[in-house]
């Protein structure tokens, strides 16, 4: 298991290994000075005897590789971008389950409807929810009645406030 630290931590740490190998340290020693097995300073020892002291360099941890390369993932974005109704959906929305089946049928790879927000987000995409509108919905009337109406029909030029003093708080009016 790795030890806890960044890899700058780490080298330093592999770095101050040889160097206490260097003065005549047995690998027991240095091991137990830097909180290691000795096998791991022999590991090193080695390494640095094969490759130099570039041996001792963090190596880039590259994980697992994508599912889709660089040119799916641009396909992918087109398919999206002509949206759900053109793939066969009722609805012009796309949801995470529909994503990833779109992607199983055009690519033959399947991803869980949970990591699909990953793919998205790596694409430049966030999670959107449509507003919920009318299609009725008339703009310019909802703007004069607001101009018109709702003066008249409000309480107070202001807005909300009390309509009558209390009679057992004097402060109050």
């Amino acid at each position: 298991m790795r030890p806890p630290g960044s890899g700058k931590v780490l080298e330093a740490r592999r770095r101050r290994a040889m160097a206490l190998l260097a003065e005549g340290l047995s690998l027991s020693e240095v091991g137990r000075r830097i909180g290691c097995d000795a096998s791991s300073v022999m590991r090193w020892r080695d390494a640095v005897a094969a490759g130099g002291e570039e041996a001792l360099r963090p190596k880039p941890v590259s994980g697992r590789p994508p599912k889709l390369d660089a040119r799916q993932k641009q396909r992918l974005l087109r398919y999206l971008t002509q949206g759900p109704l053109a793939h066969g959906y009722r609805t012009d929305l796309w949801t995470p389950s529909r994503i990833a089946a779109l992607i199983e049928d055009k690519f033959c790879v399947r991803y869980h409807r949970d990591h699909v927000g990953r793919l998205l987000r790596d694409l430049g995409w966030s999670h959107q929810k449509p507003e919920r509108r009318a299609v009725e919905r008339d703009e310019e009337a909802i703007e004069r009645w607001k101009l018109k109406e709702w003066p008249r029909v409000k309480k107070t030029p202001r807005g909300w406030a009390p309509t009558s003093c209390s009679s057992t708080n004097p402060d109050s009016c």
